[in-house]
């Protein structure tokens, strides 16, 4: 390798490392910087002063190990560097360096959250700045007749000195020399003395004005937020009242018009401002397919980049195939007959909204017999008038996880918990499994993936933090014949990592996510990647999940919405799915929440083509024959197959969170489980049973608990930096870190041993959380 020269200093760190930059070029010599939390990257030390190459937050980041000269730093999302050193002590250097970087940005900036969200009930925060002006005043104007005094008496001592009869020649000349040194202090004092009481007489005098000026603004302040909510509420009632207005949308599973037509057309506009259009005699839909150029690239574009192909070296991640230059224009002619499919891996019938179990509750046929009895709902939540706004008017332009809310605005469940339930109709992955065709197995898949999101139709409460190294586990092999494990890998970024066994399929995901607080809607951007692998091996699917955004945040009743592309590529047989979710609109005729998309070969050839709702139910349909021009293609399917149908919470569900079933049962007591699951969190717990006084009180107790073990960590990290010795970082439980071939990243995945720990009884390496 080359010579590496690094140079240390306070808060700052530079020097030559090699990073990866493609396959065709590798590994290349850069000039790396670290300063002020943040490492970027120049081609040269002279190109610090106008171009920089690429740059990583270490607030958020990642930092990872792969051998004796090689790590990984990466922002859990669009930007990862591979970086390559000289030598291992080099490389120890730099990862211990980053480390303490990382631990000073997190502190600095959980520092200033505790500052900007501490409550002063007694006073506003101008008013304690004015009173602390004025104290400060008052001190100086103290310090000012202090020094007149003191500065008098020494003068008057001086002058008895000069009055007595010298003894020596000697002591006269010092008496003399004292007295000139004390002149210039009373002189110099007397400037000072001047000067002060120029400033306190000026600011005594701009005193008033300012309180005046004060309590102006905070007049304004309040005005101003009267407004704000009050032309919410107006634009709420014009929401209602345009809804009232126009004529009713076709219910989700109405008669469909007999020919379906998707229209594609090549366009150099982006692929965001493509949009659904409605006609009166065949439902047409504009929909963003990828073309040919895109048909040879991976799922995930390399995260590295061409190094030398532009100005700046960003290393972005795009979504899945979405980077595609044409798109391919077709007709669907479809069957309006829906079939249900009479012969499947489950036992569940679609059309029932009853979810048979052992005790009449819920779950599905079991593979062994054996079933364990299970509650079906949670105590009823109690009524705790809370002004929403009055928290969130603070928060706009924030991420949600920094955003410290009580517990009046959340659910009773983890986010552990709240992503197990993406597997609450695993029945679909077991009818996949089951499928002999690849495009129809994609079509399942799809329709998997799009069930996940049908309790956010009903649920608008906020799932509970993970704290570090909280885990859950869901262990329903008896009844519903899958078993989850999830763990809290990071707090910062906060990341959980996921996986899930099923009969005939495993499936596991790493989430986290990007979110901003605008005001009137929040918007929660997932970053992770999910993975699904059928038994055998021969399918390997990956997705991502779309936006969600919860609206009416200042007045009105919450409500959420999923919109945006997201595509499922199979890497193993070249098949791909891409579906669009429709954004809710008061003034479209077609029903919401619409999903629409086509299963497509490697040539972009439709076969299957998939429809419906995300909070009802999903239709799919194999395409039969084709017509048309290469250019124009028209794709005829037959009947379509229900392959998914949302089973209905109770109409008294309302009364506890819009829980369905399952969500019930997810945090339901149980023996054997490790001592940091979910399930033992106490505030969360206090939550459920309705004691929600006490159980903010323990909010802020983990909190702080978590924020002390923080600072022991990194206080033992800054150790180590100064004692020049390797510190081993945090490591999940459960979980470790691997590069992914299919992303080009690195994600956490499930390491074993925790089922085995589990029939052993074994919990030594849980540490002590709650």
């Amino acid at each position: 390798m080359g010579d590496s020269k690094a140079q240390h200093g306070t808060q700052e760190m530079k020097g030559w490392l090699f990073k990866w930059t493609n396959y065709l070029k590798g590994y290349q010599r850069r000039w790396f910087v670290l300063s002020n939390g943040l490492l970027s990257y120049y081609r040269n030390p002279t190109e610090m002063s106008h171009t920089c190459r690429g740059t990583i937050s270490l607030h958020g980041a990642l930092i990872h190990t792969v051998d004796a000269c090689t790590f990984v730093v990466s922002n859990g999302g669009t930007q990862t560097f591979h970086i390559k050193a000289a030598t291992e002590v080099e490389r120890q250097q730099w990862v211990t360096a980053l480390e303490l970087a990382k631990a000073k940005a997190i502190q600095a900036m959980e520092s200033e959250e505790e500052e900007e969200f501490q409550d002063n009930d007694s006073q506003k925060p101008e008013q304690v700045t004015v009173k602390d002006l004025s104290q400060r005043l008052e001190n100086l104007q103290a310090c000012n007749d202090l020094l007149i005094k003191k500065g008098t008496m020494l003068q008057r001592v001086l002058n008895e000195l000069e009055t007595l009869e010298p003894p020596s020649p000697e002591l006269a000349a010092k008496v003399k020399t004292v007295s000139e040194r004390a002149t210039l202090f009373r002189i110099a004092a007397g400037a000072m003395v001047n000067a002060s009481h120029d400033y306190l007489q000026l600011a005594q005098q701009q005193e008033p004005k300012w309180k005046k000026m004060l309590q102006h603004e905070r007049d304004q302040k309040v005005r101003i937020e009267k407004m704000v909510e009050q032309l919410a509420r107006q634009h709420s009632h014009l929401e209602e009242a345009a809804q009232h207005a126009l004529p009713s949308a076709a219910p989700a599973g109405g008669h469909r018009a007999s020919h379906t037509t998707v229209t594609t057309s090549p366009s150099e506009d982006e692929e965001d401002n493509v949009e659904f259009y409605d006609a009166q005699e065949s439902d047409t839909f504009t929909l963003s397919i990828p073309g040919v150029q895109a048909n040879n690239s991976r799922d995930r574009t390399d995260s590295q980049g061409s190094d030398d192909g532009s100005s700046s070296e960003g290393d972005q991640t795009p979504l899945p195939l979405s980077d595609t230059a044409t798109t391919n224009s077709f007709r669907i002619v479809t069957d309006s007959t829906v079939v249900t499919p009479t012969t499947a891996a489950n036992t569940d019938n679609l059309d029932n909204t009853n979810w048979e179990s052992n005790n009449g509750s819920s779950g599905s046929t079991g593979v062994t017999g054996l079933k364990q009895k299970r509650r079906t709902r949670v105590p009823e939540k109690p009524n705790y008038p809370l002004n929403l706004w009055s928290i969130m008017k603070n928060c706009i332009g924030k991420d949600l996880s920094k955003i410290p809310m009580p517990v009046n605005f959340s659910e009773p469940l983890s986010m552990l918990q709240r992503l197990t339930e993406d597997y609450e109709y695993a029945d679909i992955l077991d009818r996949a499994a089951e499928c002999t065709d690849g495009y129809e197995q994609m079509a399942y898949v799809a329709a998997f993936t799009i069930s996940s999101y049908s309790t956010t139709a009903s649920r608008t409460g906020k799932p509970f933090n993970p704290l570090l190294g909280e885990t859950y586990e869901c262990d329903r092999i008896d009844d519903l014949g899958w078993r989850a494990i999830s763990e809290q890998v990071s707090h910062h970024p906060p990341m959980l990592a996921q996986h899930c066994e099923g009969r005939k399929w495993r499936c596991w995901q790493e989430f986290t996510m990007a979110s901003k607080f605008r005001g009137k809607y929040l918007q929660v951007i997932p970053l992770g990647t999910a993975h699904l692998e059928m038994e055998g091996g021969t399918h390997h699917y990956t997705w991502r999940k779309v936006t969600t955004t919860v609206h009416n945040i200042i007045v009105g009743k919450l409500w959420v919405d999923q919109s945006g592309d997201t595509d499922i590529v199979n890497h193993k047989q070249g098949i791909k799915c891409h579906l669009k979710y429709t954004p809710y609109s008061y003034f479209s005729r077609d029903s919401q929440r619409k999903v629409k998309g086509v299963v497509m070969n490697s040539s972009n050839e439709v076969k299957w083509v998939v429809q419906g709702t995300w909070d009802s139910k999903i239709e799919i349909a194999p395409v039969i024959s084709t017509s048309g021009t290469p250019d124009n293609p028209v794709y005829k399917t037959g009947p379509y197959i229900l392959a998914w149908k949302r089973r209905m919470p109770s109409e008294d569900s309302e009364k506890y969170y819009n829980f369905t079933e399952l969500a019930c049962q997810l945090n339901e007591p149980e023996e054997g489980i490790a001592p940091t699951d979910s399930r033992f969190r106490p505030d969360q717990r206090l939550m459920e049973n309705g004691e929600w006084d006490k159980a903010n009180a323990e909010k802020l107790r983990l909190e702080e608990k978590q924020r002390a073990v923080r600072r022991a960590r990194e206080h033992e990290a800054e150790k180590a930096a100064v004692q020049g010795l390797p510190y081993e970082t945090y490591e999940p439980l459960w979980f470790k870190k691997e590069q992914d071939p299919y992303t080009d990243s690195l994600c956490y995945v499930y390491g074993g041993e925790y089922w085995e720990c589990k029939s052993k009884g074994d919990w030594s390496r849980c540490p002590n959380i709650f």
